[in-house]
């Protein structure tokens, strides 16, 4: 559910230090030994970048499906944002339940072959964010 808030900045650059901390971290993970951990952590930095611009806009969302609202919330409010960008994000989305409640594991060249385009991703988020300081 999408709820009206007060936009808080303080509490943005707060997450946004956070979501760079984490970021940091995941590059000097071994993709050969840690894909899962790796897509979990890179589907966190990205949904919390994605909260940031919601907090930004005064909107929080809660509750069940909270995760897959603020995706569609980013597709429906930012159409720098193509469909296929959009696709990825709900499908890091469904993989990281899979890994979280499944025990599911993502292959190594998953990674390999997105992280190209998961960095472009985070990019065009921060950029969004910085453009609402």
């Amino acid at each position: 559910m999408l709820i009206n808030i007060t936009p808080n900045h303080e509490k943005a650059k707060s997450i946004l230090k956070m979501v760079d901390s984490t970021l940091e971290m995941v590059q000097e993970l071994d993709p050969n030994r840690f894909p899962s951990n790796i897509t979990k952590e890179y589907y966190d930095i990205i949904r919390e970048l994605i909260s940031i611009i919601l907090l930004l806009d005064g909107y929080k969302t809660v509750g069940e499906g909270a995760h897959k609202e603020i995706i569609e919330y980013l597709g429906k409010n930012y159409k720098d944002f193509s469909n296929e960008e959009i696709s990825l994000i709900d499908e890091l989305r469904r993989i990281r339940n899979k890994i979280s409640y499944d025990g599911f594991f993502v292959t190594e060249d998953y990674v390999e072959r997105k992280k190209d385009f998961l960095l472009k991703i985070i990019d065009k988020l921060k950029r969004e964010i910085n453009s609402k300081w």
